[in-house]
């Protein structure tokens, strides 16, 4: 399974094209040698999701064990198919990305890919350390068991 971690900083070019960094491209080859993306606008944060097709596929998978005829079916199936764009890195390691996306998440130049363990997001740089100090506190006061908001 895909491991992303750390950050990484790269430059969006005029066309929307954004290069991949190299330690999520070793992490992204699938032993048919195939690399497929889905990007989506983040339900929770100003950033583009980025999801490898196996992480995908498990979500799919989720999707397939629900009641098709629910309104929780309905909105996450609408939110995940009617907004993801699938897109496949060229030879350099770069993707396009949809001009909503980049207006979404604001991203203008520089942009900075966080892992998370199975997916990665893209993220403008200084929201994107705005948003890891914020969840460095609450990691840390989860561990002292204080809850998020409180001060320890």
């Amino acid at each position: 399974m895909s491991q992303f971690i750390g950050t990484h900083l790269s430059k969006l070019d005029a066309k929307g094209r954004v290069s991949v960094p190299a330690p999520f491209r070793v992490s992204l080859k699938q032993p048919d040698g195939s690399v497929a993306l889905f990007f989506l606008p983040s339900a929770s944060d100003p950033c583009v999701e980025v999801w490898p097709a196996p992480a995908f596929v498990g979500l799919e998978e989720r999707l397939a064990e629900m009641n098709p005829f629910s309104q929780e079916y309905s909105d996450l199936a609408t939110s995940l198919y009617g907004e993801a764009f699938r897109a496949e890195p060229d030879g350099e390691g770069r993707v396009v990305l949809p001009a909503a996306f980049v207006a979404y998440a604001h991203l203008n130049g520089s942009v900075a890919f966080i892992g998370k363990g199975k997916t990665f997001e893209i993220w403008e740089p200084a929201a994107g350390a705005k948003h890891l100090e914020a969840a460095r506190l609450r990691r840390r006061q989860a561990m002292a068991g204080t809850p998020a908001g409180v001060a320890a």
